[in-house]
């Protein structure tokens, strides 16, 4: 059995908890991941009890001293972790208090574990939504870089997997980037909405103490206090959105690896990946295998897992706090690493890779793809886009059969299908003519391409210094904490 004065809850209880209940409930092995903000969050707390009249400013000053050294040990790797205690919150009140005596007990005044935790698993998931938003950005870049360097590869553009229209190494790249500039952003906005302090809202009605939550907040670098006490200790609207926002991330990951797996085959030919982010068989010595894309599709999954698994723990619970929301920190934990790590392995994939230009031009001679462009010529021509669509399907099928493409058909046969059609159609008929021709705003013509590019720096560089500012922002709080 488990001593009484290992719980912070004792008073109520005749006996201790019995060692399976204590291993069962324990969430040390997960919230020992917090105790950096535990410790953080007690100083900013003490310091506001202090300066409220509170507490003797003597106990206070004694429980900062303490609480400092155990800051010192665990960003050293030296805190000493009792599992016979079942968190973090009480290993680091039940080592304060043998270290200090019974000033100890008066740093938990105040507040609860209910608040207590929720304080520490924000701003936890507020660094963490920084660091994913910055390694989003950074695989952004590489994709950048790689359309900087190819405003003028030709290639095939697909639906259903199909060739459909000619485009641009740069257009597709860029397509992808775009997509993780949204995600980014989503982190960032995810960081906003979570910034907000529930520090003093203790168990869930507030407390009775003349607390100042202004004060701890503003000290834990949080733009305000949250507003409602009692929402403040259920919610974990925040842990929910961070989880939708890496499972979407990885969604797009997985897309943009699917994509260089099949361009590195054989079949496709367009990309051949460096040896640093590949591996090969033990058995077959001629393979190259892009393990590190297959191995990023395949975190995928454990990602959208995480989603799944707090949309449906908070689904149906009551106000105000349940202990079902202890489980809500191993999946977003676990959930942000792989995104992070996969967005920055990721981004050395695509900055080191090999795109074969000569092969993506080939292959765009096959599958009749400029058909859309004769369309196109026809309406120019005045003949509605309907009846252009039927013409040019039927010379798509003629040059199937005879086996040539559109633009080696001679004048007078393509004539048999439209006598619209004049000598400049051959203008429009090559690839690279079909993409130059593409300069609406977002298409894939280098004009249009390099509006793109611009604009991706420019969203880059604006979440750049966002990112700077909040971290910044944070890291002068706990500077302060600590020194203070």
């Amino acid at each position: 059995m488990i001593s009484l004065q290992q719980a912070l809850w004792s008073g109520r209880f005749a006996v201790g908890m019995d060692d399976s209940t204590l291993a069962f409930t324990s969430s040390l092995d997960v919230d020992s991941h917090l105790a950096f903000y535990d410790v953080m969050g007690s100083l900013a707390h003490v310091r506001m009890l202090k300066k409220c009249g509170i507490i003797p400013a003597e106990d206070a000053d004694s429980i900062i001293a303490g609480l400092k050294v155990i800051l010192d040990e665990v960003r050293k790797g030296e805190f000493e972790l009792d599992y016979s205690q079942e968190d973090i919150h009480t290993n680091v009140e039940f080592t304060l208090t043998s270290r200090i005596g019974p000033a100890g007990g008066k740093l938990h005044t105040g507040r609860s574990r209910n608040d207590q935790v929720a304080t520490d698993f924000r701003m936890y998931l507020r660094d963490d939504a920084l660091k994913a938003a910055e390694a989003v950005n950074q695989l952004m870049m590489s994709l950048v870089k790689v359309a900087e360097d190819n405003g003028d590869t030709v290639m095939p553009g697909f639906t259903h997997m199909q060739h459909a229209q000619p485009v641009t190494l740069a257009q597709h790249m860029m397509a992808h980037a775009f997509k993780f500039s949204r995600d980014a952003d989503r982190f960032l906005d995810a960081f906003r909405r979570m910034d907000k302090c529930p520090l003093g809202a203790a168990a869930l009605a507030g407390t009775t103490y003349p607390i100042d939550r202004h004060m701890t907040a503003q000290a834990l670098g949080f733009r305000e206090p949250t507003e409602n006490s009692m929402d403040s200790v259920s919610d974990r609207d925040f842990v929910t959105e961070l989880a939708y926002c890496a499972a979407q991330t990885a969604i797009h990951l997985s897309s943009l690896c699917e994509e260089l797996v099949l361009w590195s085959s054989q079949e496709f030919g367009f990309v051949e990946m460096d040896d640093r982010y590949t591996t090969g068989s033990s058995i077959m010595p001629q393979k190259k295998n892009p393990d590190i894309a297959e191995l990023v599709r395949g975190k995928t999954g454990s990602v959208i897992g995480s989603l799944m698994t707090m949309i449906t723990m908070t689904k149906g619970l009551p106000l105000t706090y349940n202990r079902d929301l202890q489980e809500d920190k191993r999946p977003v934990m676990e959930s942000m690493e792989t995104v992070i790590s996969c967005c920055t392995i990721m981004s050395k994939v695509i900055a080191t890779s090999a795109f074969r230009k000569e092969r993506m031009l080939e292959v765009t001679s096959r599958g009749q793809i400029n058909a859309t462009d004769l369309a196109d010529y026809l309406v120019t021509k005045g003949v509605p886009f309907r009846e252009a669509h039927g013409i040019v399907g039927a010379a798509v099928r003629h040059s199937i059969e005879s086996g040539r493409n559109l633009e080696d058909m001679t004048l007078d046969e393509l004539r048999e299908f439209s006598d619209r059609i004049e000598d400049d159609v051959y203008d429009i008929l090559p690839v690279v003519r079909c993409v130059e021709r593409r300069n609406s705003y977002g298409g894939t013509s280098s004009a249009s391409t390099d509006v793109q590019i611009s604009k991706a720096i420019e969203q880059i560089m604006l979440r750049d210094e966002v990112i700077r500012q909040e971290t910044q922002l944070i890291e002068n709080c706990w500077k302060q904490l600590a020194e203070e």
